[in-house]
């Protein structure tokens, strides 16, 4: 590393801190803190939701799928923009009309308090949990990038994301991640311009070693759930769309800071229309690496280096000075990106989901100054989550508590989808429905889940049932579990007598609603 590098990597996180002092003396009440006034433009939004998808994961995870396999798990990614413009013309105007802030208040409108705690806990853990998991992965590159003591690094990434979270707020998060976006493109496009044109033969060559061995493809196409394959990652990429765009409050939250309905729905499909690109060129760069390192007279790759630690050891090894430290800079923006916005959302959730709804006569004040605290606690948690994942290599207790997490956070689609399409539904039905997708995800989970039980790398699956285990594919699981929240809640339903649900709380009522604006 040049003393360049390190001081283009400095200044990105010095304007992160700019960035929050800025609009800090704008935060006045929850309503700016958390969606910015709702006087956000809708191309700067579907930034800020773009920036919130291209994770440090899918910068450091897809170059190292790509050069592995193939780009099957771009199809994931490709099943977006069919689920959103078949969808968020209800969606977008579902929000804006129902919440005030948090997306699970919709969850009770439909069908009750416990399905607004049910869902919102579940959001909270799981991003709480990737929080830690984004710090530690991205901390782990960065500290091979730059030389510096991991630990020193998860605190400098962390105390850099909580006082841009803290101080500026919802609006400091959308205009951060503008230019972190801008810095992810082009640190992106510049990787895919030196691979093409530094092997002898340029893009022709690098196309035909591609092509050659097979890594411009979305197979295997097997009608096979037990293995990866094309149509796992198209039902798998469905339900991610929907959970995303339906029911996350990172997204969520988005639509609530733009101007109107009008212009939601152009941020939406701002963010899902340069997602897309940007997660095929991040497949692309594994593809173009894979041909360098297996061209005429490329540089011998280090024995045993794993596939994801490939465009790593390309950083490092084979970037000019100044590049090296505007790729690395791009890394942490990513990481950065989606973090700020983890941070911003889960203290939304904490303040309208808990404080709020149980302590009534709190007023606006007091609610934000409880929501900046929440701010300071998640971000600490995740760092100290982070630090255990260092300590423990990732693994052991952190496993165990993440496959609980997966147990009973189980069929947040289903729920969604289950008030979306059906009046009949209630929340008798609903809750039954949950309880069977909880069993069904904890007979998954433990009887597919290997686990290390001496210490010495020999692995036993939790709970073996010889030929009655899980053997679909993990994938396959959150799929599953939503289909049973919704099939068995739907059917369910009917034993119990209940008057039909608000028709402007489902699909019909917007069917309604275009039917008297075209009249």
């Amino acid at each position: 590393m040049h003393w360049i590098d390190y001081l283009i990597v400095i200044v990105s996180i010095l304007a992160a801190i700019a960035m929050g002092l800025f609009f800090a003396h704008r935060q006045k009440d929850t309503n700016t803190y958390f969606a910015g006034g709702g006087r956000i433009p809708a191309w700067a939004v579907g930034m800020s939701i773009f920036a919130t998808l291209i994770s440090s994961v899918t910068f450091l995870a897809y170059p190292g799928a790509a050069y592995a396999d193939n780009w099957i798990l771009l199809v994931q990614g490709l099943m977006v923009p069919v689920v959103l413009f078949a969808l968020i013309g209800v969606i977008v105007p579902l929000f804006r009309k129902v919440i005030r802030l948090s997306t699970y208040e919709y969850f009770e409108r439909r069908f009750g308090l416990f399905a607004r705690l049910y869902s919102s806990l579940a959001f909270t853990l799981g991003h709480f949990s990737k929080s830690g998991t984004v710090f530690f992965l991205v901390s782990m590159a960065l500290s091979t990038f730059l030389d510096i003591n991991i630990y020193t690094v998860v605190l400098v990434l962390g105390v850099t994301i909580i006082v841009l979270t803290l101080l500026g707020g919802m609006e400091a998060i959308v205009w951060m991640d503008v230019v972190q976006g801008t810095l992810l493109i082009g640190g992106g496009l510049i990787c895919v311009v030196l691979l093409l044109f530094l092997p002898e033969g340029g893009p022709s060559e690098m196309m035909r070693i591609a092509t050659e061995n097979d890594k411009i493809s979305f197979g295997p196409y097997d009608w096979d759930l037990t293995q990866l394959t094309f149509i796992v990652m198209v039902l798998n990429g469905i339900f991610y769309a929907l959970q995303k765009y339906g029911t996350d409050q990172t997204i969520v939250q988005r639509y609530l800071a733009s101007r109107n309905d009008h212009e939601a729905k152009k941020a939406a499909f701002i963010g899902v229309l340069m997602s897309v690109p940007i997660w095929a060129l991040f497949m692309f760069i594994g593809t173009c690496l894979f041909s360098y390192y297996h061209a005429a007279g490329a540089p011998v790759l280090p024995e045993g280096i794993k596939a994801d630690e490939v465009f790593p050891y390309f950083i490092s090894h084979e970037l000019p000075v100044g590049v090296r430290g505007l790729i690395i800079a791009a890394l942490a923006a990513a990481a950065i990106s989606s973090l700020d916005a983890d941070l911003n959302c889960i203290s939304a959730i904490a303040v309208q989901d808990y404080y709020a709804r149980f302590k009534k006569n709190s007023d606006d004040r007091q609610q934000l100054r409880f929501g900046k605290w929440m701010v300071v606690a998640a971000g600490a948690g995740a760092v100290g989550v982070a630090c255990l994942y260092v300590s423990w290599g990732g693994e052991g207790v952190l496993g165990a508590l993440f496959s609980l997490y997966a147990i009973f956070s189980a069929g947040i689609v289903g729920i969604f989808l289950l008030g979306l399409f059906s009046r009949r539904a209630n929340k008798q039905g609903l809750y039954i429905g949950i309880a069977a997708a909880v069993l069904f995800t904890a007979y998954a989970v433990l009887t597919s889940t290997k686990v290390d039980i001496d210490g010495n790398g020999t692995k036993e699956i939790l709970l073996d049932l010889g030929e009655w285990n899980f053997t679909h594919h993990k994938y396959m699981l959150g799929v599953y579990s939503h289909l049973i929240v919704l099939f068995v809640g739907y059917a369910a339903s009917f034993f119990f007598k209940t008057p039909l649900a608000d028709k402007q709380l489902t699909i019909y009522g917007y069917w309604e609603n275009t039917k008297k604006q075209r009249s």
